[in-house]
């Protein structure tokens, strides 16, 4: 999808508020109406132009409530500046980028340079290369952090974005108990002790005196 057409689909503020309930846990249409207190009927609007987007996809449980959830990874920047104006959208590198150098070295302690035209055109090609290399790095790391959280969650056969949300709440603040963790990930207090139980038969995570922790 273009990088325009995106930004224009991002622009809704309930299509932002139903990604951002999407990126924690998939959710049915009743559970996003309510949460935003938006009609089902616009809820589903939006979901269908997500939808078309390629960001959300959707399942039907055993009860027959349709599931969405967000269907891949996708950055959006947008640069504002007195040089340039532009949208750019990527998607994470699952293969390790071919960098120019064989590590990124940033100089924070570079001295401004002092020469004429020459000398400056010279430092700003290296750091408008230094600024790619940064964006293939990171979006490199985006891919690699999506497949290990796809995989850990299909070691434990869990979904893996709860398992990453309740990692992340104990990376963010332990040891915590199953309610505080639940409030956190936005996620029913049985659920959450189920996981947590299956994470520590997995020996990730640890239960204490005060709390759960990481082992």
């Amino acid at each position: 999808m273009h990088s325009a057409e995106l930004l224009d689909l991002l622009g809704n503020a309930n299509r932002r508020r139903i990604l951002r309930l999407l990126a924690r846990r998939p959710h049915y249409v009743t559970e996003i109406s309510d949460v935003l207190g938006v009609g089902p009927k616009a809820v589903i609007d939006h979901l269908e132009k997500l939808e078309a987007a390629g960001l959300v996809e959707s399942r039907t449980d055993d009860r027959r409530r349709k599931y969405f959830s967000i269907a891949r990874h996708v950055q959006l920047e947008v640069t504002v500046s007195p040089y340039e104006f532009g949208t750019k959208s990527a998607y994470p590198r699952q293969s390790r980028p071919s960098l120019g150098r064989q590590h990124l070295s940033i100089e924070l302690d570079r001295t401004e340079p002092r020469g004429g035209a020459n000398e400056l055109a010279r430092a700003l090609r290296e750091l408008e290369e230094l600024d790619r290399e940064l964006s293939l790095a990171k979006r490199w790391v985006e891919g690699q952090i999506t497949e290990l959280r796809e995989r850990l969650g299909e070691s434990l056969e869990e979904d893996p974005r709860l398992v990453a949300g309740v990692i992340a709440a104990l990376a963010e603040d332990a040891p915590a108990g199953v309610e505080t963790i639940a409030g956190r990930v936005e996620l029913d207090t049985r659920q959450v002790a189920a996981l947590l139980e299956s994470l520590e038969q997995a020996g990730v995570v640890s239960r204490g005196e005060n709390g759960w922790e990481l082992a």
